[in-house]
């Protein structure tokens, strides 16, 4: 196959799946099976649910309480943000919140089954890798730079 051939998305995809967020985001999530029923598969396969596309997000209703699985995916996200930093700079790095779709009120809701702070939870995913993969990298470099910035107030 020429170079001509290949398309500019499958360049995208694997560009994105070469970044250090994906990498760990990737490590992450295979390290969250423990049964090897995902060891064949690939990474970009694994990072499917990740990626939601306008067609997709217009299709899942807002109404209710979001899907384990929106909750996993938004999770996994947040922590490899996490792990990334730690990554670069050893900080100890922990998610400082969970969302759980059981609580029955509370601040993260406006109403019975509404959420107030995070409306479009229901709908969590990126476009495409390069979005999805740019979003985390985006996250950690910004983190990255208030650490370096306040670098001498912060513990040793």
């Amino acid at each position: 196959m020429s170079d001509a051939a290949v398309s500019p998305a499958v360049t995208e995809d694997q560009a994105a799946l070469s970044t250090p967020f994906v990498k760990c985001l990737v490590r992450l999530i295979r390290a969250q099976e423990s049964y090897c029923l995902w060891e064949g598969k690939s990474d970009a396969t694994l990072l499917a649910d990740f990626i939601v596309t306008r067609r997709k997000r217009r299709a899942i209703p807002g109404m209710g309480y979001p899907d384990p699985d929106v909750l996993w995916r938004l999770d996994m996200f947040y922590t490899a943000v996490g792990l990334a930093i730690a990554e670069r700079f050893r900080p100890v790095t922990s998610p400082i919140m969970e969302m759980k779709p059981e609580r029955p009120s509370g601040p993260c809701f406006s109403g019975p089954g509404g959420w107030s702070f995070c409306p479009d939870v229901h709908r969590f995913g990126f476009e495409t890798l390069r979005k999805l993969a740019e979003a985390g990298t985006k996250l950690v470099d910004d983190a990255t730079a208030a650490i370096e910035a306040y670098r001498d107030v912060a513990p040793a």
